[in-house]
């Protein structure tokens, strides 16, 4: 049985991947099944689950994930991420499926610090005439 893993960032949230095979295809995140982590957001499951479908392993591997930092989203895209670099990792062949689909790029946009003198990061406070 091969257990492989990989760490997913996104935003500042990170995600602890253990791929292994042979699966059920079953995926947990921080103990939770899969289906009950993101409840009703099936476009964000679709988003996880988007490396294993491109590679046509929806089945074929179990994943066990855990995450800390950011919100819902920004933690399933590190899942995603580190799932594509698990799956890479297993399978130099995977690597030239996900590559294309920037899966294996870690998405570096932050939030942007809070400048002295200004409101937010750039808005700068209300000019006044008078």
């Amino acid at each position: 049985m091969a257990k492989v893993y990989a760490t997913g960032k996104r935003k500042t949230a990170i995600a602890k991947v253990w791929v292994s095979a042979p699966g059920k295809g079953s995926i947990t995140v921080n103990g939770i099944d899969f289906e009950a982590w993101l409840g009703g957001h099936e476009t964000i499951k679709k988003r996880v689950r988007q490396p294993l479908a491109l590679t046509k392993q929806e089945a074929s591997f179990d994943i066990v994930a855990s995450t800390q930092g950011g919100g819902y989203s920004a933690q399933a895209d590190a899942v995603r991420h580190g799932i594509s670099k698990a799956l890479s990792a297993m399978d130099a062949d995977f690597r030239a499926i996900l590559k294309p689909y920037g899966l294996l790029t870690r998405d570096s946009r932050i939030v942007e610090r809070k400048k002295y003198g200004r409101k937010k990061a750039r808005r700068s406070p209300q000019f006044s005439k008078r």
